[in-house]
This record gives structure tokens, C-alpha cells and sequence, in this order.
């Protein structure tokens, strides 16, 4: 079917968006004109045109990229978390869990397509058919609802996202502006910088309020298509530079502990799974290519390369910093004018990737809304949603202003559901009428298990740690420089 101005402008600006981020599912606009993009991330939909299909290395550059966010930056003070050995290990098992989550939910995907003859289904109406085909009237009678609290879960981790990125932002140009009287030319030096105190933390997050609201008040994807761009060049430039810096001068490593304590064991969870939240990417993939056959093995490819990535910049950023290492690795950078700029190169990235990120709640909150009033209030009413989902991000990141237990938390609740509970469960109920070996069985139990393990204690230890102290949260959002 042809696709609209506005459906092409979905896939343009979700083409060059770097964060995995769900599209919209209550859109019937969107829904109906191709862009199935509902259950899953802004990099989700790609911006593939269905018409071509793309290609197996077209694929996986999508895949890759669509993992290369803030959650990656966060990756060392998790292996911190869990210890030199621990961490890395864990990484690799989560990965390999995720990535088979993955090959679950297409199979389960694409059986259904097979039997209601539809050449495309999102992850929300994927689990409403598996539910609709169990053998339980009871899920029976409950299938929609399936459907609802994967949107939940969306919505959740979408507004979750734009919380970390109110963090980092307030995080990093608190160190660059208070660093600045001692910034050097000289990236080599090892002395401490001299900072001249400023504002809270918290303030700064107020500063950015009156721009994103000015950013997520553009509705139109084509105007947000330039800041994607700029958003993945200043990120992707940022990244290859941090990680040049963090590979050199490794001190020894046998002063790191291998296995760190249980109790933050937690954390280090949530974190891992934040950066792995990208299944929602796998089924508007598969669709797209002109060879689905292949999808598979690409899958696996991807999926091999990100766990891969996760486990060096974890790994070195943790060997490279030891107990200093921060919640985000950027600001444990020199104070030279070139990692300053590196800060703020992934200060602008994150604000062009905010609207992008927003637009996908926005779009499933804002239309059932809409819809119940009259044409002239239709307006008012969907810029009153979007001053108050934005305000609502900046007042949970004021609450919660430590860049881990953000990520801990989003990860915890939203992301070990959509990417360790869900699939599991969608396996069982879908081939539970023709009966289910106990091997299969018991593996999807086990890796049901574990997300809901994580999930609980993912979410109490970094509810635990928030309350614990008030006081205790400022030094995490202290900018120090440890070079």
C-alpha cells in the first residue's frame, strides 16, 4: 500500500535515531499505513521502505546501531557492581539470553503471521494472538490486556529514557562548566582539575526543562529529522574518542576484586539490561529485508557484535578507572579542551535524541485522548499532554538524580519485562497446544525466573539505595575529575 507524507516522515526521522526506542502503537494513522512499527524501537522502524527491502548488512548496521545509546556509557560502574570477572561473564550470558529471547519472539511472530495470513506483526499484537490461541479462556478473554501492558512497558521505558538523559545532561555540563577556569591543552597531564563550584545538579536539570519543551512541542518528524542527524554524528564521534581514551594506560588489574558483593549485584542487572533493551528492533527488521530467510543468522551476528562492545567498554572503562569509575564514563575524561568537547558533543546528542525519544509515549498517550474531545480542543489538548509528560520527566529525574539508579530502575522494571519475562511466557502459551517438550519448558521457566529475579531485586535495591540517605545522593552527582 502506498504510504503517506507523514508515514515517510516517520521512517526519515526514525532512520538516523541511535537510542532503541518503541514506536507508536495507539496511532491509527501510523498503523494503517505501513508503518507497523508498534511494540518496539524508534530504531524499530528505520526508516526501511517496504516497497525495496534492505539488505542483510543493511540489517545489521541497523541492528548495531540501534544499541549505541547512554546505556552503553553506563556499562563500567555496572561492571563495578558486579566485579572484573563477574561483570564481564554476566554480559556474555545476558547477551546470549537476549539475543535468543529475540529468536523466540520472531518464531512466535512469524507463526502467527503464517496462520492469520498478515504479512507483519508488532511485538504488543504478537503477544494479544499467542494469548488469544492458549488454551485458557482465561488468558483468552484477557488478550487485549496482553497487548496494553507491553504499551505500558513502552511507554515506561521510553519515559525512563528521557529521565537518564535529564541526568546526564545535568551531569555533564555541571563537570564541563565548573571544570572550565582549569581546562588544559594538555590530554596527558594526570593532575586533578580544579573545580569551581556552581549550582545543584538539580538545577541544571531545570535549566534544560524550557528547551526540551520547546523540542517536544515539534510534532512534525521531518523537522526532528536534522536533529537525528546531528544527534548520531555528535554521538558516534564522542564514542570512537572516549573509547580510544579509556583503551590506553590500563593500570594493573589485579588490585580489582573478581566477584564484587551481592548486595550491588542489583544494580549491575538493571544497568546490563537497560543497555540490552533492543528486542523491540527485531521484528520491523525481519520485515523489512528482501530475504527474511536470513534474518536469523543476522540476528545472531548483531547481537554477537553488541554483546561483544558491551563487554570491552564495560570491561576496560572498569580496568581503566577501578573505584573511580563514574555512572557515566564520560565523566571520567581528562579536563582537556578535547574530551570537554567530547562532553558536550554527547550533551547535544542527547538533547536532539530527547524529542526523538518522546515523540514514541507521546504518540501512544496523546491520540486516545484526542480522540474523545471535539476538533477545536484536539490541539490544546495534545500540547497540555506533551507540557506535562515532559515536565513529569524532569521532575522524576529531579527526584531520582543519580544517573545509575536511573538506569537501574528503568532496566529493572520495563526492560527485564520486554526482554526476559514476556518472551518466555509468549513461547509457552504459543506452541502450549501442541504440546511443549520439558526441555523447552524448563528453559523458558528458568529464563522467566530470572527476569522477574531481576526485576525484584533490580528495582528494591535501587529503590533501597534512593531512600536509604537524601544526603547520600549528591556525591554520585558531584563532578569531580580523577585524571
Amino acid at each position: 500500500m502506498p504510504m503517506t507524507k507523514n508515514a515517510r516522515d516517520h521512517q526519515e526521522a526514525a532512520t538516523l535515531t541511535l537510542d532503541a526506542m518503541p514506536p507508536p502503537q495507539g496511532t491509527k494513522k501510523l498503523q494503517n499505513k505501513g508503518s507497523s512499527f508498534s511494540g518496539g524501537s524508534p530504531s524499530e522502524a528505520l526508516g526501511l521502505e517496504k516497497t525495496k527491502g534492505i539488505t542483510g548488512f543493511q540489517t545489521l548496521v541497523h541492528l548495531v546501531k540501534g544499541n549505541m545509546g547512554t546505556g552503553i556509557l553506563g556499562l563500567p560502574l555496572a561492571v563495578k557492581n558486579a566485579g572484573i570477572l563477574m561483570g564481564p561473564l554476566s554480559l556474555l550470558v545476558m547477551g546470549f539470553v537476549a539475543g535468543h529471547c529475540m529468536h523466540v519472539l520472531v518464531r512466535c511472530a512469524q507463526r502467527f503471521c503464517r496462520r492469520l495470513n498478515k504479512p507483519f506483526m508488532d511485538y504488543g499484537e504478537t503477544v494479544m494472538r499467542a494469548l488469544e490461541a492458549s488454551p485458557s479462556a482465561w488468558l483468552q478473554t484477557r488478550a487485549r490486556w496482553g497487548r496494553h501492558l507491553v504499551s505500558f512497558f513502552l511507554v515506561v521505558t521510553q519515559l525512563g529514557f528521557c529521565c537518564v538523559y535529564i541526568v546526564f545532561l545535568a551531569d555533564n555540563l555541571k563537570q564541563v562548566v565548573e571544570a572550565a577556569n582549569g581546562t588544559t591543552n594538555n590530554c596527558h597531564s594526570n593532575e586533578t582539575a580544579v573545580l569551581t563550584p556552581t549550582m545543584d545538579s538539580r538545577l541544571y536539570m531545570l535549566a534544560f526543562l524550557p528547551v526540551l519543551v520547546l523540542l517536544v512541542l515539534v510534532r512534525n518528524l521531518r523537522v526532528l529529522t536534522g536533529f537525528s542527524l546531528l544527534a548520531n554524528i555528535s554521538m558516534l564521534v564522542s564514542l570512537l574518542i572516549t573509547a580510544q581514551h579509556i583503551a590506553q594506560g590500563i593500570p594493573d588489574p589485579s588490585r580489582l576484586p573478581l566477584v564484587a558483593s551481592w548486595k550491588t549485584y542489583p544494580l549491575f542487572f538493571g544497568t546490563a539490561i537497560f543497555s540490552f533493551e533492543s528486542i523491540g528492533v527485531v521484528l520491523p527488521l525481519e520485515n523489512k529485508m528482501k530475504d527474511a530467510r536470513h534474518f536469523p543468522a543476522i540476528l545472531t551476528l548483531g547481537m554477537s557484535i553488541i554483546t561483544a562492545l558491551y563487554i570491552g567498554i564495560g570491561a576496560l572503562g572498569y580496568l581503566r578507572f577501578g573505584d573511580d569509575v563514574r555512572a557515566s564514563i564520560t565523566l571520567n575524561l581528562p579536563n582537556c579542551w578535547l574530551y570537554q568537547a567530547v562532553k558536550l558533543l554527547y550533551i547535544v546528542g542527547i538533547l536532539c535524541t530527547y524529542a526523538l525519544q518522546f515523540y514514541v509515549p507521546a504518540e501512544i498517550v496523546i491520540p486516545p485522548a484526542t480522540s474523545r474531545v471535539s476538533e477545536r480542543w484536539a490541539l490544546p489538548v495534545d500540547l497540555s499532554i506533551r507540557l506535562a509528560m515532559v515536565c513529569l520527566t524532569c521532575i522524576l529525574a529531579v527526584l531520582i538524580p543519580r544517573l545509575d539508579l536511573v538506569l537501574s530502575l528503568v532496566g529493572s522494571v520495563s526492560s527485564s519485562a520486554l526482554a526476559l519475562i514476556i518472551p518466555p511466557l509468549l513461547e509457552v502459551t504459543t506452541y502450549s497446544s501442541e504440546g511443549l517438550s520439558p526441555l523447552m519448558l524448563t528453559k523458558d521457566v528458568l529464563i522467566s525466573i530470572l527476569g522477574f529475579v531481576g526485576f525484584v531485586a533490580g528495582t528494591y535495591q535501587a529503590l533501597d539505595e534512593l531512600m536509604g540517605s537524601g544526603d547520600s545522593l549528591l556525591p554520585s552527582n558531584s563532578t569531580m575529575v580523577t585524571q
